[in-house]
Formats: structure tokens, C-alpha cells, sequence
């Protein structure tokens, strides 16, 4: 390490040609603080910095301090609580979420399990949930917090010292199968909302997810405050996250976001332990250096918390700024050789660089250094950084906790490369950790890795048990009370739809009506909440502008350019449509944030998300995974959506996979609908289950933007229970029929196109079929199936054999996604079937040269239809009206 005593302090290249000079401003500086107290100086400065900048002159970092502490020791505030008892409550803690995967591990060495970060980030989760994080109660609906995913042990341990998890809870750590067969209670490995729904809250284990939806969680929350649906309260979004997490783009998405709202409700804590799985984050910087770069030049408010108050007697003694410079020219990979070693490594690696610095510590022992703490680790900084945060106005805050990966592990794994896989400690590592935390744990207890909890009436559980009490109780805890709300019955809404006496529009004009409509209602519409992501005027939703306004909390501060006209683009502080500009991400966050309102603000909510369908799973299907894991509830529209109706974009635009995406999702029920009267059906009932039925389930449809005839509703009672199980017989055949169409979304269409012409040219009576949902249909199977191997339903059918059943007839299919959609139900269909679908990359063309070239056009399900039908002469003609010996390529080859 090199000679750093004559650089100046928070600058790593450049000398200091004029010390003297130098002290003069800084004293300058330090006597106007004193004089005129931190505001007074910080108008100062920023005055300087801003005629610096009109003389040319630009600061080489403004974004960027001294790698010390934000807030100086003289600032900070009076520690609340006993930091004896917090501490040894801490230690407990750490040792509990040890054991418990230790043990696990021990029993089962499959399971897995993280210790190192909990070890790190044990001291920043005490303070919050001994003096911030205020739990739900009836006076309010609470703070939320969003956990490192990685630390979920930690969580357990405190909630099994709280009384709200049991001992049997901790032993079954990552075996949810085998608890429940005991009928006891798993824990999951990470926060999981359908596996604990009375425990966690949020998802987080998809690093970078957590960030962003908690940015627009607490940009949802001021959405609902604007609109006066819910009072305006001091309350918070934390987020604990992992620094390495930083690198995810989710992650970072969405700060300025935060900043431009003057999101003060956002408080970010980032453990930065300086490690993530395999070694440093960054081993040669420093990842708080350049967190602070990027948050405050977001618009964040930045604290760093670098140092504990151990370090605070040697800053003061260090006149000089050695110390401070030493700092900034220590580099990440060497803190963390730092960390692995002890405090005579420390003194020969570190203070003995250079005299300054030796001298600081000549009267320390090498026990003294050893325990110089992070600032992670020091729970009166901890605090202090976190009261700031609290109190700060405009701003979304960030702490930049600097902390020690698998503090407390000894050479078992403090600051070593391989911490983060460690799930196992030999006996003498257990019982360094016992000595190191001084827990009152004997050598068999602590070799057998029993779990401890001290007495009832304990000062650490009593001072536990009150602080909780102080802040409103158990947390995590999620809540799933919410009013139940009876939608409109779809004559009010969507009458247009119902008896459409064949007038001409696509779905999604059709769905957008319905829309329009249902935000006129009493009951339902002050909870819809439009989202699009700066695609509105494309899917036919510019009159929203007008009626219900696009929501800035800003409101409008200036004319827009359009003001003369009747559609013209109208921003209001109580506006009800979220456009969120050209981000997917952010837009499923939003979506997420007002389809969980149920649970999270006990106010239930009905977002409706329109998309380019192209842009939703394929794009962000980890986020809509998220979604699910969280009980979302709201409507997914993927507009403009197949692989041949939106002609001219071509490969970038055309969906042709999201239906095989969403049928992996358990809670999405997954619709193709082809006419406007299914679409009313399904959105009809989707609100019923999610609203009044409370189903914690969510709904995707897929529109189009081909403009086609609308037939009414049929009249067959059946045709309703049919469109929402999956499929329902449109057209019947004059006679017997000799095969059997089945067409979804925009191939219905091309369906029953081909039935008329197989009856017209080649005299073949066809019935047709619109599938709504192969996915709804598949599942149905597997349903039927499951209950009959298993005994527990005699005669259970699946709804394809109830349709299709009773005929030996061959079955043709036909859709806009891919093969694999319509294979979903080869198992149930009662006869020859053939599937058709548009596999392969997009193209830019005419649709009818689209549906040509992937063989899925009136013409070619005809061509299906006469060689299942074995009429190979006339499937011959037809083969060559269509040159099938000019495509030797497959078109998911071409």
C-alpha cells in the first residue's frame, strides 16, 4: 500500500502544492458552521458551487465525500433504547439464524441456507425493528419494509424471540414439504408471500426486484394520497438491500423516479458489506464511493455510514487528515482482507503505512484495533442514520451501511471470499462464536446448536416485547383483510360489446370502451387504475386524458402544446392514469403496487396495465413472477397482441410466446379472447373473482388491433360457462360434423373462414370452436386427471372431453402463438389432432402474407382439415394453389 501522507484528505492522485492555503479555507468554512450553524453553510457552498460553474470551473467530484461518516459523532442524537439489552438481543438473534441453518444443514446438506448475510446486516434489522419499523394497526396501516432476501434467517430468529414463530418453526428452515406432513409450519428460504401469507409481505428474492417495486410502492402511496383515497400519514417504504444487489438494472432503474416525485417516504438502507457471492463487489474501488455518485446524482440524499464510534477518538486525535486519507486510498478487496484478519494484521497492514498513522495507534493493543467497528455494526450510528433519514423532507434517502460479510464468524468466515457458501461450522468455530458474542449458552447446547430464548420476564425479551409493542406489534406481517367490492354486471358497461350487430372494431378498442365505461361507475371506477407505458394515444386512450387525467404530483406547470384540443394531454395532481414513459419494469411495478393495495393499505384496487403484448412476459416475466408470488390481483392486457395481426413491425413487436409464459404461472388465468362479447365475459368475471370473491389471482388478456365484424353474444346458455372454462362451440355444423376447428383469438376468425370454404369447395360440414384459453383448458385436464388416478372424484371429466367427446371426428387448431399453446390440450382431445401456430422469428408484412407464410391462414387450416380427413386429391390441389413445394424450409426455420 502506498505512502498516502501527502495527498489530502477524500483525493487519492493529486498532492497538495499549497497546505496553508488549503487550512484557510477549510477553517473559513468550519467558522461559519459555527457561527451560522450547517444551513447557513451549506447555502454557501452551494452559491460557490454554482458561480464556480459560470466561470468554467467544475468540481472534480460534487457528488462524491470523504470516505467518512455524513453525520459527524456531535450530531448525532441521544441513543433511545438500552444499547446493553439491544445488543445482547442482537447476539441472540445471530446466533438462532445460525443454528437454525446450521442444523439444517447438518440434518439435510442439500438444503442450503445463507448466514454471512444476516452476520453482516444483524445490527441494521435490530434498530429498525426496535425504534422504526412501525407495524399495521387499526390508527394506521403501518410502514412496509422490503428485506434482503439472503437474511431471512435473521428475520425468523427475531420473530421466534417476539413469540410469533415457535421452535418447531426454526427446525423445519427450508422444509415447507416436510413440515406441513407433520402438520407443523415450514419456513421458506426466502420471503415468499404465498408460501408465508401471514408473514411476508414482499419478494425479494430475484435480486433487483425489490429496489423498484419498493420506489413504486412508495410512489403509489402518494398516487392514493392525491386522489384522497387514503389520508396522508407519515409513513415509510424501507428497503434493505445487499450492495452487489446494486449491480441488478432493476435495481437502479427507477432513482430519479423516486428523486423527481420527492419520494421522502423512501428510505433505502444498502448492508454494504463490500462482498456478493464470489468475492469483492468491487475489489479495486469502492462500491460506497460510487453508490453515493449515482444516488446523489439521482437527486437522493445520501448518508454514509462508514465508521463506528470506535473510530470517532481516533479522528479526533488525527489533526493531520491521515486517517481520513489513508481511507480514501484503501481500496475495497483490501478492506476486506482487512476484515478477514486480526488486529495485528491490521496494525502491520494498515496503521503501519506511514508514521501518521502508526502513531495514532502506538498505544493501542492489538485487541483494541480488532475491535475498531464498521458503522454497520454500531447501533448508536445505526440510529442516528436512520432518525436523519426519517426526518428528512423533498428527498428519497439512501444509507450506504459499510459492514463486515459473516461478522462474528471468526476464521470460519469473516470477510473470506467463500463466506456467502457457508452453511456449516466445525464445533471449535461454534463455540468461537458462542465466546465471541458472549452468549449464555453451555458447550453441549451451543455443539448441539440449540436454539435459546431467554425467560418471559427477561430484560431482553420485556424490552423486546415493548419496543414492539411501542410500534404496533408483530413485523413482518401481512395483512389480507380488505372490503369486498360487487362490480357492475356487464350490461352496464359493455352493452355495446354483447350486441355489436356485427359493427366493426378490434378488441383492444373494444376493451378500452369497456373501460372508459367502467370508470364512470360509483362503485368501481375510483379504484380502476389505467397504467400504460407511453402508449396510450397507440391503443385508442387519448379521451382519458380529459376525463380522468394522467396522475403528476406535480400537477400541470405548464401549457401543453395540444391545449386547443378536445383529447389534449391533461396532468393533474388527482389524475387517475399512471403513464410511466418507456419502461416495462417500472410499469409492472406499478401495477403491482395497486394490485397488492388490499393487502398493503387494506384498500383494494383494480389496476388495469395495457401494453405492446410483445413487452410484457417475454420482457419482464421475472417481475409478473413476482407479482404472482405477492397475490397481485388486476388485469394484464397485452394489446396489440399475436404474431400476424400487427402487420407492418415485424420480429420486434410480434408476440408470439407470451400465452406459453403465462400458462406456468399458477395464479395468472390466461385469455386469447378473438370478439369484443368474450372480452366483456371475461373482464366481467375477473372483477367478480378479485373484487367480491377476494381470489388472489390475476388475469392476462390479449387484444388485438384488427378491426372485424363483432357478432353479438350468442344465445346458447352455455356459450358464458364456455368462454370462461376455455372454449365453447360457435358455429355448429348442418350434419354430423366430419371435423371439428378450434380457433383462438385472431385465428376464430380464420376458422370459421376455412369452415366455409371446406364446405363450400369440397363439400366438408365442419363445426368451429373459439378457445379462449388453451392454458384455463389444460389446466382443467390436469384437474380431471389428477382427481380420477387419485380416487377422489368418480367420473371427474375435463371440460375438452365434455366438448369434443362423442365424436371421432379430427380436430384442427389454430393460433397466433406459437405450437406449443393449443399442445397443451393434445391429452384430452378424444381424436386425431393437429396443432397450428406461428413458431419461429416475426416478420414485417400484410397479415394475410403473415398468417400465408406461417401456415396458419384460412387455407391452410383447410388443408389440415382434408388431409386429417384422408382427401389427399383435393389436399393436393390445395397444396399446389398454396406452391407447398416451394417451402422447403419450415417458417420456424426460416
Amino acid at each position: 500500500m502506498r505512502d498516502t501522507s501527502s495527498l489530502r484528505p477524500g483525493q487519492d492522485t493529486e498532492p497538495d502544492i499549497d497546505p496553508a492555503e488549503t487550512a484557510e479555507w477549510r477553517d473559513s468554512l468550519q467558522s461559519l458552521v459555527q457561527a451560522e450553524g450547517a444551513g447557513r453553510a451549506g447555502y454557501v457552498l452551494d452559491n460557490l458551487l454554482g458561480h464556480a460553474a459560470s466561470l468554467g470551473l467544475r468540481a472534480r467530484s460534487q457528488t462524491r465525500t470523504a470516505y467518512l461518516n455524513t453525520i459527524p459523532a456531535d450530531q448525532e442524537p441521544p441513543f433511545p433504547g438500552n444499547l446493553a439489552v439491544e445488543e445482547r438481543i442482537a447476539r441472540i438473534n445471530r446466533w438462532n439464524a445460525l443454528a437454525m441453518v446450521v442444523r439444517a444443514n447438518q440434518a439435510h446438506g442439500e438444503l442450503g441456507g445463507h448466514i454471512a448475510s444476516y452476520a453482516s446486516a444483524a445490527d441494521l434489522f435490530e434498530v429498525g425493528f426496535n425504534h422504526f419499523f412501525r407495524a399495521r394497526t387499526e390508527n394506521g396501516p403501518g410502514d412496509l419494509v422490503y428485506m434482503q432476501p439472503h437474511s431471512a434467517p435473521g428475520v425468523y430468529a427475531r420473530a421466534y424471540l417476539e413469540g410469533f414463530l415457535n421452535e418447531d418453526d426454526l427446525a423445519h428452515f427450508r422444509q415447507e414439504i416436510t413440515a406441513t406432513a407433520r402438520g407443523l409450519r415450514g419456513l421458506s428460504s426466502y420471503p415468499h408471500p404465498w408460501l408465508m401469507p401471514d408473514f411476508w409481505q414482499f419478494p425479494t428474492g430475484s435480486m433487483g426486484i425489490g429496489p423498484i417495486n419498493a420506489i413504486y410502492q412508495a410512489r403509489f402511496m402518494r398516487y392514493l394520497e392525491h386522489r384522497s383515497l387514503m389520508p396522508a400519514a407519515d409513513r415509510k417504504v424501507w428497503g434493505i438491500f445487499g450492495d452487489g444487489e446494486m449491480d441488478e438494472p432493476e435495481s437502479i432503474a427507477a432513482l430519479t423516479l423516486a428523486a423527481r416525485e420527492k419520494l421522502d417516504n423512501l428510505v433505502f438502507v444498502v448492508n454494504c458489506n463490500l462482498q456478493r457471492l464470489d468475492g469483492p463487489v468491487r475489489g479495486n474501488g469502492r462500491i460506497i464511493d460510487e453508490l453515493e455518485t449515482l444516488y446523489a446524482g439521482a437527486g437522493w440524499n445520501v448518508i454514509k455510514l462508514v465508521w463506528g464510534s470506535d473510530w470517532d477518538a481516533l479522528l479526533r486525535r488525527d489533526t493531520g487528515g491521515a486517517l481520513a486519507r489513508a481511507f480514501a486510498n484503501t481500496v475495497d478487496g483490501q478492506f476486506q482482507t482487512f476484515a478477514a484478519n486480526d488486529g495485528a494484521f491490521n496494525r502491520a497492514h494498515f496503521f503501519n503505512q506511514n508514521p501518521e498513522l502508526a502513531a495514532l495507534v502506538a498505544d493501542w493493543t492489538d485487541e483494541a484495533i480488532d475491535r475498531l467497528h464498521r458503522g454497520g455494526h454500531d447501533m448508536v450510528k445505526i440510529h442516528a442514520a436512520y432518525h436523519r433519514a426519517v426526518r428528512h423532507r423533498g428527498q428519497p434517502t439512501v444509507i450506504l451501511a459499510q459492514t463486515k460479510k459473516g461478522f462474528g464468524m471468526g476464521s470460519a468466515g469473516q470477510g473470506k471470499m467463500t463466506t456467502h457458501q457457508q452453511k456449516k461450522l466445525d464445533d471449535e468455530a461454534l463455540l468461537a462464536f458462542r465466546d465471541r458474542f458472549a452468549l449464555p449458552i453451555s458447550d453441549a447446547d451451543c455443539l448441539a446448536l440449540k436454539f435459546y430464548r431467554p425467560a418471559e420476564d427477561s430484560a431482553e425479551l420485556r424490552h423486546l416485547q415493548a419496543r414492539r409493542a411501542a410500534l404496533g406489534g408483530h413485523i413482518p406481517r401481512r395483512g389480507t383483510q380488505a372490503p369486498r367490492l360487487a362490480p357492475p354486471e356487464a350490461e352496464h358497461w359493455a352493452r355495446f360489446a354483447l350486441a355489436a350487430d356485427g359493427k366493426e372494431m378490434s378488441s383492444t378498442m373494444a376493451i378500452v370502451r369497456m373501460l372508459t365505461a367502467l370508470l364512470k361507475d360509483a362503485t368501481v371506477g375510483p379504484r380502476i387504475v389505467p397504467i400504460v407505458a407511453d402508449e396510450a394515444r397507440t391503443f385508442g386512450m387519448a379521451n382519458l386524458f380529459r376525463q380522468i387525467g394522467i396522475y403528476s404530483a406535480q400537477g400541470q406547470l405548464y401549457e401543453p402544446e395540444d391545449i386547443g384540443s378536445v383529447l389534449y394531454y391533461r396532468e393533474a395532481r388527482d389524475g387517475q392514469i399512471l403513464e410511466e414513459g418507456i419502461t416495462e419494469a417500472g410499469a409492472i411495478s406499478s401495477w403491482t403496487a395497486a394490485g397488492t393495495s388490499y393487502s398493503v393499505n387494506g384498500l383494494p384496487m383494480l389496476p388495469f396495465y395495457i401494453y405492446y403484448s410483445m413487452f410484457g412476459f417475454q420482457r419482464i416475466g421475472d417481475l409478473i413472477w413476482a407479482a404472482a408470488d405477492q397475490r397481485t390481483r388486476g388485469f394484464l392486457i397485452g394489446a396489440t397482441s399475436g404474431r400476424t395481426t400487427l402487420g407492418g413491425e415485424g420480429l420486434q413487436h410480434q408476440d408470439g410466446s407470451s400465452h406459453i409464459m403465462a400458462a406456468a404461472v399458477p395464479n395468472c388465468r390466461a385469455y386469447d379472447p378473438a370478439y369484443a362479447y368474450e372480452v366483456a365475459v371475461i373482464v366481467e368475471h375477473g372483477m367478480r373473482r378479485m373484487l367480491d370473491e377476494q381470489r388472489d389471482e390475476f388475469f392476462y388478456l390479449t387484444v388485438t388491433n384488427e378491426n372485424l365484424p363483432q357478432p353479438d353474444m350468442p344465445a346458447d346458455a352455455g356459450a358464458r360457462e364456455g368462454i370462461l372454462r376455455g372454449m365453447y362451440r360457435l358455429r355448429s355444423a348442418r350434419g354430423q360434423a366430419q371435423v371439428r376447428l378450434l380457433g383462438a383469438g385472431p385465428m376464430l376468425r380464420e376458422a370459421e373462414m376455412a369452415a366455409e370454404r371446406l364446405l363450400a369447395d369440397y363439400g366438408v360440414d365442419a363445426e368451429v370452436w373459439s378457445v379462449t384459453s388453451f392454458s384455463e383448458l389444460s389446466r382443467d385436464g390436469r384437474e380431471a386427471e389428477r382427481a380420477r388416478v387419485l380416487g377422489l372424484e368418480a367420473g371427474a371429466s375435463d371440460w375438452v372431453r365434455t366438448c369434443l367427446g362423442g365424436s371421432d371426428a379430427p380436430v384442427i387448431a389454430a393460433t397466433d402463438y406459437v405450437r406449443a399453446v393449443p399442445e397443451q390440450i393434445r391429452a384430452w382431445v378424444p381424436a386425431a389432432y393437429r396443432t397450428l401456430g406461428t413458431d419461429g422469428f416475426g416478420r414485417s408484412d400484410t397479415r394475410a402474407q403473415l398468417r400465408d407464410f406461417f401456415e396458419v391462414s384460412a387455407d391452410w387450416i383447410a388443408l389440415y382439415a382434408l388431409d386429417s380427413l384422408g382427401r389427399q386429391d383435393e389436399a393436393g390441389a390445395l397444396r399446389a394453389r398454396l406452391n407447398a413445394g416451394a417451402r422447403q424450409t419450415p417458417p420456424w426455420e426460416a
